[in-house]
Order: C-alpha cells, then sequence, then structure tokens
C-alpha cells in the first residue's frame, strides 16, 4: 500500500531533500511541495495525501492554522517538521492535532518512520522535542487544568504513559515494561479513550501537565 505525502515548507533546499528521502521509499509517493500555508490547504484539497509534512513558520498562512483547519478530519496526518527544539509553536500544535513532531536534522530514517507511524495513525516524536518541550511547557499550565480521565487509569496503563512522556517507541515501552507490543498498544488505545486524547502526543502533553510524568512510579 502506497503512502501519499504532501511537503509544506517555505525552503526549497528543504523541500528538496525530504522529497528525496521520501521517494526513495519504495511505499511513498510525494504528490506535491507547496511553499506556505495557503497552497498547503490547496495542495490536501486537490490530491487528499495520507500525510501532510508542515513547516511551522510560513509565508501566508503558518502551519499553526494549517493544523487547526485539517485536525478535524481524518486525513491527512500532520507531521510538523521545525528546527526550532524547544519552542512554544511546537506546543500550540501539538494541542491543535497533529501527529508527529521533528527536528529539520532528524535523521533520514525517523523521517521515513515518521511519515509510515501517521500514515496508520500513530505518532513519531524527536525525543530532543517530547521531553524538553513538554517538560518545560508543563509548569505553565495552570494548576488543575489538565483534564481528568473519564476513568481511573490502571497501573499499567499509567507505567505505560509515563513511557510515552519520556519519548519512548512502542517497541521501547515493551522492552521496558516486558510486555508484548500489542500489549502496549492495548494500553495505549485505552488510555486514549479515557482521555478523549486524538494521539500518543496528547497523552504525553497530559501526562506532563497533570504531573504524572514528573512523579515517581
Amino acid at each position: 500500500m502506497t503512502i501519499t505525502v504532501v511537503i509544506a515548507d517555505d525552503q526549497e533546499m528543504v523541500r528538496t531533500g525530504f522529497r528525496m528521502i521520501l521517494e526513495s521509499q519504495p511505499d511513498i509517493e510525494v504528490l506535491a511541495d507547496v511553499v506556505d500555508g495557503e497552497a498547503a490547504l490547496a495542495a490536501v484539497e486537490t490530491h487528499h495525501p495520507d500525510v501532510l509534512l508542515l513547516d511551522i513558520r510560513m509565508p501566508r498562512l503558518d502551519g499553526l492554522e494549517v493544523t487547526r483547519r485539517l485536525a478535524p478530519r481524518d486525513t491527512p496526518r500532520i507531521v510538523i517538521v521545525t528546527t526550532f527544539d524547544l519552542d512554544e509553536y511546537v506546543h500550540a500544535a501539538l494541542h491543535g492535532g497533529a501527529s508527529g513532531f521533528l527536528l529539520k536534522d532528524a535523521s533520514p530514517a525517523m523521517l521515513v518512520e515518521a511519515v509510515r507511524a501517521a500514515a496508520v495513525g500513530d505518532s513519531l516524536v524527536s525525543p530532543a522535542i517530547t521531553v524538553r518541550l513538554l517538560r518545560e511547557m508543563a509548569p505553565r499550565t495552570p494548576a488543575g487544568s489538565a483534564r481528568t480521565p473519564a476513568e481511573p487509569l490502571t497501573e499499567r496503563e499509567t507505567d505505560v504513559v509515563r513511557c510515552v512522556a519520556r519519548g519512548l517507541t512502542n517497541a521501547e515501552v515493551a522492552a521496558e515494561l516486558y510486555v508484548s507490543l500489542s500489549t502496549v498498544k492495548t494500553h495505549l488505545a485505552n488510555v486514549q479513550a479515557k482521555l478523549d486524547a486524538r494521539n500518543r502526543v496528547e497523552i504525553a502533553a497530559w501526562a506532563w501537565e497533570s504531573g504524572l510524568a514528573a512523579s515517581t512510579p
């Protein structure tokens, strides 16, 4: 099954580099690359991609507004790619519904993995962004403002959430907790339902905002 992608970035060198990396993969097809947010929305309407690689700071319409407009839809899944390893804009995009976050100096393998993860409804976040961003932004969240789960998390679900908040992948969570990959996915699905979260990024944000990530197991 081919994963279709649109790239939106105002730097031609970045767009060209991303296109070359992604088109080297047999299961990924780049349908278009565009220079700003307005063009990104138009390309989504024209091409209906599975994934949109989206810069934050662009002319005419920034990546945050594009994310906000597209978030209610099932597709495309949005992967933010930014030059900022700690930026309030990324925090806003996280709450806006983005499925992944990468730094522009991420490895080609991570870029490909992020696109594949987003395409199946999962997410991948650069570890450099995950822990630093969420840890820095959580203290700025007013006390008591973190959402309350519809049902209390089980002990194992709490363990999984703490791992996700540290930026671990599903495979790394499974290895650390000595459980199967399918068990991790089941726990995450349960947590996502209890929190009414759109993806694992929102779960990680909740863990930091609620204090769970910083608490001792």
